[in-house]
C-alpha cells in the first residue's frame, strides 16, 4: 500500500514509519523538520511543509491508499489549543478530495466511545486532565471530533501511557468498562496496532482503548 503519515517524526510516528516500511508499504510523510526523520529508505518520500500548508497536505495525501496520523498535543499547561485540530480538518478535506477512505489516528482515554461503560475513575480522568492541561485536552477532543465526524472509514486508537520498552507482543484492545484493557503500552506496539488497522476492519468507526 501507499500510506501517508502525519506526525511521522514524533516518538510514536517514527515507529509507525519504520513499521510501515518493514512490512513492505510505501510511505509519504509530511514533516516540518526533515532533520528529525532519522529513517532513510527508497520507499520513503518526505513532503517538507507546515501542517497549515493546505496544498502540501493535498500533495501528501494524493494517491494514498490510507492515512495514519499520530498528531497529538504536548503535555503543556500553557498550550493554546487549535492548530492540530485545524490540521486534522485539512487532512480530512484532502482525503475526501482525493478519494482516500482509510484514516487511522491517535487519541487518549480523555475522549469517549459510545461502546464504553465507564466507571467513576474513567469519568474523573478527563476532569483532571482538563484542570491540569486544558489546552491539551481541548486539542485531543477537537482532533477526535474531526475524525469521528469525518464520514471516512476511521479508527481512533485511544492510549493512556505510552512508554519506551521493547515490544512484548501482548495487546489488549476494547472499550472502557467492558473489556480488560490496561494502562501502559510500548510505543512500538502502538505503532504496530496503527499499521495493522490499515488492513483490519474490526474497529472501523470505533475508538478502542489499547494497551499491553
Amino acid at each position: 500500500m501507499k500510506v501517508t503519515v502525519f506526525g511521522g517524526t514524533g516518538k510514536i510516528g517514527l515507529h509507525v514509519v519504520r513499521r510501515l516500511l518493514d512490512v513492505g508499504h510505501e510511505v509519504t510523510a509530511l514533516v516540518r523538520s526533515p532533520g528529525k526523520m532519522t529513517i532513510t529508505d527508497d520507499r520513503l518520500e518526505l513532503v517538507v511543509a507546515e501542517l497549515d500548508d493546505t496544498d502540501a497536505v493535498r500533495r501528501a495525501v494524493e494517491g494514498a491508499d490510507g492515512v495514519i496520523s499520530t498528531l497529538g498535543p504536548a503535555i503543556d499547561p500553557f498550550l493554546r489549543s487549535g492548530p492540530l485540530t485545524r490540521a486534522t480538518r485539512t487532512i480530512v478535506t484532502a482525503m475526501h478530495e482525493h478519494g482516500v477512505r482509510r484514516l487511522v489516528a491517535l487519541a487518549t482515554v480523555s475522549v469517549s466511545d459510545p461502546r464504553d461503560r465507564p466507571g467513576l475513575l474513567d469519568r474523573l480522568v478527563p476532569v483532571g486532565i482538563g484542570l491540569l492541561i486544558p489546552g491539551s485536552l481541548r486539542e485531543v477532543q477537537g482532533i477526535s471530533e474531526v475524525v469521528t465526524t469525518s464520514g471516512l472509514d476511521w479508527t481512533l486508537a485511544r492510549i493512556t501511557a505510552p512508554i519506551d520498552i521493547p515490544t512484548n507482543g501482548t495487546l489488549r484492545a476494547g472499550f472502557l468498562g467492558r473489556d480488560r484493557v490496561g494502562t501502559p503500552m510500548a510505543r512500538t506496539d502502538i505503532a504496530a496496532f496503527l499499521v495493522d488497522q490499515l488492513v483490519d476492519d474490526r474497529f472501523v468507526g470505533a475508538a478502542p482503548v489499547i494497551s499491553n
